[in-house]
This record gives structure tokens, C-alpha cells and sequence, in this order.
């Protein structure tokens, strides 16, 4: 049997402002043919269908075109919602789609209820689960929390990622039980120890521990990742397809594409590297203006999308301006002054490159405050950015 993994399209996103749809809907005709081709028996799609829970209507459109050609090669497509998506508007007529092949998984308690396919080694269960917010999902999963001692009144202890993703894999286990001999494969959108960030991903720890570990998918035949944007194995039969397309500059060695996973009698026999189609390559640039203009070994930038960064001692006039005249695809621009001391030159996005929510928030507190805030402020802040993510994922 034949399973093609993907993930992370975000449909509607843009780079940097630039459009990206029809570099979308290349990559999808590519999906397409590739199913095709391969005569592939499922697909999987693990999660951030779209790139916001309110999608553009153009999105919709070519999201609805793809599901329904990929559904037309006679494939099996399961679909899970991930942090960028509306689960309530994804899983929409999610029982009558599945009538015709079309598998949408965005309820944990769906989790343990598989899409039953066979070839000639026998049965082959296929299990979805989808980006599970603990603030949202907790008490369908596990209960009401018990108030941990000493607890401020009022205060209540989420559970992590981990504790909900572990009770929907009880799930999966427990069906797959009732199966003997059935090859498993289990679809989840989350962040998994041992899988390398990109600048793109949204942060999804505010609330909980956002890592789950990978241990969670032992004795599973193969686990289609998704949530991180670069193709990665986190174990042989553990992976990310990561996203077909670059969503910042940090993916620039990135080779983008979906998963072949073949699987024989007793597992996966073989996982082959489909690359994507390539949009436009990302270029990253640095130098004084005059010479970014005239160095003819950046040739191959001029149909880049470029990042920026002049080391002029004097910041030069109309800097984007001139830079698009020879890159006329370039869409940020920072600037390095040579000599310049300390940490005065850095740009916002610099100094606050690697930081979570909360800790940007801190430093804001104790900027304009001059002292750090409380352990009772941090949680305020922890309890604030958490309402704001419960409020995108309802």
C-alpha cells in the first residue's frame, strides 16, 4: 500500500506580503499528479490546512478544487485540522464527505475512529488526530483538572500537550486492539521532541508544555506528522513532511515535498522524498548597497525573494528602492551600520528573535516600568496570551 504525507499547505498565507496562491495551487496540481502517478492508495494530510481560522474565500475555493481531485483518483484522504485551522469549520459535513472518501478528523474524540483500507497483506487502519488546544480539549479527554495544592483560588492546572495527546493515542490503541494483525497509521498535528523549528511555525506553548514525545508513537507502523515546516525524521517511521513552501527565511535550505511511505507486511518498507515544485528560491543578502547592485555573483537572486541586510555606515537613501531595481523580488530590508556598538544597530525582530510571548511580554513590562514584573504578573501574562489562543482555536 501506498501513502502520500503531507502537511502545513496554508492556503491563503502570503511571503513577506507577496502573494503565494498560485505557487499554491502549482504545488497542488503537483500533489495531484503525484497521487497519480504513484497510484497512490491514501493520502494524508496532517494538519494547517489553511493558514488562518477565517480563510479568504479564494482559499476555500482552491482548497475545495484539490480535496475533490484528489478524492477523484480514487485515493482515501484523511484530513486533520492543526492550530491554524477552525476545527469547527473544517470538520464541517465531515460524515456525509466520508461517504465519498473524504475523511476529515477535527475531534479528539474522533481520534480512535479509523479509516479501514486493505491491500494484500491484509488490513491497514488509519487513525487522525487533530491539534489538540488543552484549554479547549481537556476536560472531553481527561476530566476536570484537580486544583494542585496551594493553589491560588481560582487558578486551575491545565494539562500539557503531552497529557492530551497521550489519552487521544489511548484511543487510537485502544481500537487498534480490536484488530490483531492490522498495520497502524496514525496522523497527529503537534510538536514532537527531537523535530527542528522553523521562524514560521506559530508558537503553541503559552498554557502547557508544548512538547509531546515521540515515545507516544511507539509500536504505531508509521506516524504522518505535521505543525513543523521542514521535512525532517524524528524516527524512521516517526516524520514531518513539513510545509510545501517556504514561510520565511529560516526555511532557505529547506527542500520542500511530501512523503511515498510503501508499506509491506510488517510495516513501512520504504519512505521516498517527493520534492515540490519551486516557487521562487529565497536569497539572503549582505553588504554595503553599492556592491549588493553590482556583484555579478548575485545573478541568481535577481529572481529571488530576497532579505537584506546593507552595512553602510550611513543608512543609504531609497534603500529598498534601488535594491529592487536589480531585485526586483526583495521584500525585507535591515541595516547593520559597520562600527555600529552593541546591541543599539539591531533591529526590533533581532532583538527579539528566539523569544516566546511571554518573555517579549516580560521584557516590555520591565522596559517601560524599569523593574521586572512579579511571579503574579508573569502569570497574568501566561493566563492573557493562553485566552487570546482559546478565543483563535473556538
Amino acid at each position: 500500500m501506498k501513502l502520500l504525507h503531507t502537511s502545513d499547505w496554508h492556503i491563503g498565507r502570503s511571503f513577506h506580503r507577496a502573494d503565494l496562491l498560485a505557487a499554491q495551487a502549482a504545488f497542488l496540481d503537483h500533489l495531484v499528479e503525484t497521487v497519480r502517478a504513484e497510484r497512490v492508495d491514501a493520502v494524508v494530510v496532517a494538519g494547517d490546512v489553511y493558514d488562518r481560522a477565517l480563510p479568504p474565500t479564494d482559499a476555500v475555493d482552491l482548497v475545495d478544487d484539490a480535496l475533490a481531485r484528489l478524492v477523484g483518483t480514487g485515493a482515501a484522504v484523511l484530513v486533520l485540522s492543526g492550530n491554524h485551522d477552525s476545527a469547527t469549520r473544517l470538520g464541517f459535513g465531515s460524515r456525509v464527505l466520508a461517504a465519498g472518501g473524504l475523511h476529515l478528523r477535527t475531534r479528539p474524540a474522533a481520534a480512535g475512529q479509523p479509516v479501514l483500507l486493505a491491500d494484500a497483506h491484509g488490513p491497514v487502519a488509519l487513525y487522525g488526530i487533530p491539534y489538540l488546544e488543552p484549554e479547549i480539549v481537556h476536560r472531553e479527554l481527561l476530566g476536570a483538572p484537580a486544583e494542585p495544592d496551594g493553589a491560588e483560588p481560582g487558578r486551575r492546572r491545565v494539562p500539557s500537550h503531552a497529557a492530551v495527546l497521550q489519552a487521544c493515542t489511548a484511543l487510537v490503541r485502544a481500537d487498534l486492539a480490536r484488530r490483531p494483525g492490522a498495520r497502524s497509521v496514525v496522523a497527529a498535528h503537534a510538536f514532537v521532541v527531537g523535530g527542528v523549528e522553523s521562524a514560521s511555525e506559530r508558537d503553541i506553548s503559552v498554557g502547557g508544555v508544548a512538547h509531546v514525545p515521540a515515545g507516544l508513537f511507539d509500536g504505531f507502523s508509521y506516524t504522518a506528522l505535521g505543525h513543523l515546516h521542514g521535512a525532517q525524521a524524528v524516527a524512521p517511521a516517526v516524520r514531518y513532511s513539513g510545509s510545501p513552501l517556504p514561510y520565511s527565511f529560516s526555511e532557505a535550505a529547506h527542500t520542500k515535498g511530501s512523503w511515498l511511505v510503501e508499506l509491506d507486511a510488517t510495516g513501512v518498507a520504504e519512505v521516498t522524498a517527493v520534492p515540490a515544485p519551486v516557487h521562487r528560491p529565497l536569497a539572503q543578502l549582505r553588504g554595503p548597497l553599492a556592491e549588493l547592485l553590482a556583484d555579478p555573483r548575485h545573478a541568481a537572486a535577481e529572481q529571488a525573494f530576497v532579505a537584506a541586510v546593507l552595512t553602510d555606515a550611513q543608512r543609504p537613501l531609497d534603500g529598498m528602492r534601488r535594491l529592487q531595481d536589480r531585485f526586483p523580488f526583495a521584500v525585507t530590508l535591515e541595516f547593520d551600520p559597520q562600527g555600529a556598538p552593541g546591541s543599539a544597530s539591531l533591529t526590533y525582530a533581532e532583538r527579539v528573535r528566539g523569544r516566546d510571548d511571554v518573555e517579549i511580554a516580560e521584557a516590555f513590562v520591565a522596559h517601560v516600568r524599569g523593574g521586572a514584573p512579579t511571579a503574579g504578573e508573569v502569570e497574568l501574562l501566561r493566563d492573557a496570551f493562553t485566552a487570546v489562543r482559546q478565543a483563535e482555536a473556538a
